[in-house]
């Protein structure tokens, strides 16, 4: 049957009888399409309504409607001697036995499945409205009386019906089962690939596991020499101290013991020097662990709690702002503070407040700001302070303040303005950190 061809044969339009307003409008485009007229009832009891105007040609009815189903709205049909010769086909969700004997004990002849299949609802009304003026080759039956799953029905039609919509029925099971074995050679070829897919996967877990073996050896490797790393550096440093000490001894001895002016001046530079030495000792100490530990995530508020009591004394006020975050960074983190606050004390002349905040930054990032209001750092300076060496104390300070910074891919500059303090400001990388609230 070709869609959109008219059939002017057919005496008075096919009603659609469907409660639902879109299934309605879906049945009557493609019953339209197939070149009928189309008349729509909302349901059971309209539908008769409608009938007692105008005669349909074909009813089309949706079995599951409120007040009068499907089932009964057919037996109303077929017990009026005037519309009994109407054929009415069934529309329903479901096609499983019980639905055919219901269908045959109300009179039904022939049924569609929904989802609707443009070309079984085109079949089953062509074959219907040629079968209609046909006459069962048995004529009138009487009716049989069967029990299905309990249930009783009694069942009047004839041969030719009955053929119909077991013709229907054998063609919705061949669909299904078409479409259950396109399923199966689907799932066939899924679970084919799903099996290729665990095998890489088993391979790849048993790669993986074999690295990480080799990672776990080779950290303890590494973490036993930092251990012996870090003894030697203590002996050492200890040697050293010694050695600083009885240095310092000499030079007491010898500037006791000279008269010469430029001797004299001599030995105050070899204390310097000696007093430099031990202040780098004792400075390396402090951060032999660089590194050595996983970095964690920090509460920025509990890290600068420590620095009122650091400050105490000296007449400086620290306030912060807006340190309600964590930040992903070596456990030494806290040095850094330190590290800046020192290089205030000592370098900053004039300081009176120092503000430790952050802010938001133009690509995702957050900024850790340390300000004071000292004298800042000149233009020239700012290229060196973060060399190492550079300074007047140990030179290692904001060297290795970087350092530690750096682990966890946090940079820091100095971006102050020259006579109104200095301003260093740490950019931390969107995903190194987070808010204490649940909100970054």
């Amino acid at each position: 049957m070709t869609a959109g061809k008219k059939r002017e044969s057919i005496e008075g339009r096919i009603l659609i009888v469907e409660d639902s307003r879109t299934q309605a409008e879906y049945l009557s485009h493609l019953v339209t399409n197939g070149g009928y007229r189309v008349v729509v009832a909302s349901d059971g009891k309209k539908a008769l309504e409608v009938m007692q105007h105008e005669r349909p040609a074909l009813v089309l009815t949706d079995i599951v409607m409120p007040e009068m189903d499907g089932y009964q709205l057919c037996e109303a049909i077929k017990a009026n001697d005037i519309t009994r010769s109407i054929p009415v086909i069934l529309v329903t969700q479901l096609y499983d036995p019980s639905d055919v004997l219901k269908g045959l004990e109300s009179g039904a002849d022939n049924f569609i499945v929904k989802p609707y299949d443009p070309e079984q609802v085109y079949s089953r009304i062509a074959v219907t409205l040629e079968s209609t003026g046909r006459s069962d080759p048995d004529g009138a039956q009487e009716p049989i009386d069967i029990e299905f799953a309990g249930t009783p029905h009694r069942i009047a039609s004839g041969r030719l019906k009955i053929l119909n919509i077991l013709l229907s029925t054998y063609d919705f099971a061949v669909r299904k089962n078409a479409e259950l074995q396109d399923a199966h050679e689907h799932v066939s070829a899924l679970n084919e690939e799903l099996t290729s897919s665990v095998e890489e996967l088993q391979h790849a877990n048993k790669r993986l596991s074999q690295e990480n073996a080799e990672r776990s050896r080779v950290e303890k490797a590494l973490a036993d020499a930092n251990r012996k790393l870090n003894l030697m550096t203590s002996i050492t440093r200890h040697d050293i101290n010694n050695q600083t000490l009885a240095l310092q001894a000499y030079i007491d001895l010898s500037e006791a013991a000279v008269t010469d002016p430029t001797v004299l001046q001599y030995i105050r530079k070899l204390r310097l020097v000696a007093n430099t030495i031990q202040k780098q000792i004792s400075f390396t100490k402090e951060y032999e662990d660089i590194g050595i530990h996983a970095p964690v995530w920090q509460d920025l508020q509990a890290l600068t709690e420590p620095l009122h009591t650091f400050l105490k004394g000296t007449g400086i006020t620290l306030k912060n702002r807006d340190l309600g975050y964590e930040v992903y960074a070596d456990p030494l983190l806290s040095k850094v503070f330190e590290n800046l606050i020192d290089n205030s004390l000592r370098h900053g002349k004039n300081v009176q407040h120092i503000m430790i905040s952050t802010v938001a930054g133009e690509k995702g990032e957050r900024i850790l700001r340390y300000q004071d209001d000292g004298d800042g750092i000149s233009d020239e300076d700012k290229k060196k302070i973060f060399q190492k060496g550079f300074g007047k104390n140990t030179g290692l300070g904001l060297f290795l303040s970087r350092e530690i910074l750096e682990i966890t891919g946090i940079v820091i500059r100095e971006t102050g303005i020259v006579g109104r303090g200095v301003q260093f400001d740490m950019y931390i990388p969107p995903e190194g950190f987070r808010s204490l609230q649940g909100t970054a």
